[in-house]
């Protein structure tokens, strides 16, 4: 194993750890256990960690500071309408599904999966032309989640034969390695969620293609819409937009460093 392997293996991992220990709901739960072991021997440490975990929990779930934050990373990309020379392929990324063979396929995928899935038979529709990349595997079933998204689209009326599947890539980095060699060349729109879109259009250009963004799934419809007064109160949906956000922040932040690195 060479020493750049490894430098990659240990970055892959503090990623991980990092991404996992600065999530706001666990910086808060960080937070409350200081102020708990502060509590008795340094009470105005205890206090400062107490209100701290408080105002992040608070501002974290706030609407008004949450759709900010996630505008920022959403709104990279535009809607896919049409394009104006025939397509070679549309690559969906993998998410996640829950094996369950007493559901139907499209009721076993996750909610990023089945947007991306409905994004992608609307381009599919706008160009029939193309063929289907599904990618992505599983680490708990059998079938991958490449397997899994062909599946749904063949159950909805995709021809079988269209869809190619890669099966094995575990992250977006790698899907772009594995893809990218097969596209190289072709004209290529890439489906993800609005708030991926920009750290994965970064790893596939890395790798020569530049593919058309359709980005789905967007969190935030419209920052400038009318506002109710409940948009001004927190709410735990608000903190999983939030959570959501600044994983793709420090996602990209690892993206950048690793191109300084390697």
């Amino acid at each position: 194993m060479t020493v750049t392997t490894l430098n990659f293996m240990n970055l892959f991992l503090l990623k991980k750890i990092i991404s996992v220990l600065i999530m706001p709901i666990n910086l808060v739960l960080i937070l409350l256990l200081f102020s708990l072991f502060y509590f008795k021997k340094r009470p105005r440490a205890s206090f400062k960690c107490l209100i701290s975990a408080l105002l992040l929990l608070l501002v974290s779930a706030m609407p008004v500071v949450s759709d900010k934050f996630m505008v920022t990373i959403e709104d990279n990309y535009s809607a896919f309408t049409h394009s104006s020379t025939p397509i070679d392929y549309i690559i969906v990324l993998g998410n996640w599904h829950s094996p369950n063979a007493e559901l139907p396929v499209t009721s076993q995928l996750s909610v990023a999966s089945l947007q991306r899935l409905v994004e992608v038979i609307r381009v599919y529709n706008l160009h029939p032309e193309a063929k289907i990349i599904t990618s992505g595997h599983h680490n708990r079933d059998n079938v991958s989640n490449a397997q899994k998204m062909k599946q749904s689209l063949v159950l909805l009326g995709v021809p079988e034969e269209k869809i190619i599947t890669e099966n094995f890539p575990k992250d977006t980095e790698e899907e772009a390695q594995l893809i990218s060699p097969r596209v190289l060349g072709s004209e290529v729109v890439l489906v993800t969620n609005a708030d991926h879109m920009p750290r994965a259009i970064k790893y596939f250009q890395a790798h020569g293609v530049d593919p058309i963004p359709a980005p789905t799934g967007f969190w935030v419809k419209n920052i400038n819409s009318p506002k109710n007064w409940n948009y001004y109160i927190p709410s735990s949906k608000k903190l999983e937009q939030t959570t959501i956000a600044w994983y793709e922040s420090v996602g990209r932040f690892v993206q950048w460093l690793k191109a300084l690195v390697f």
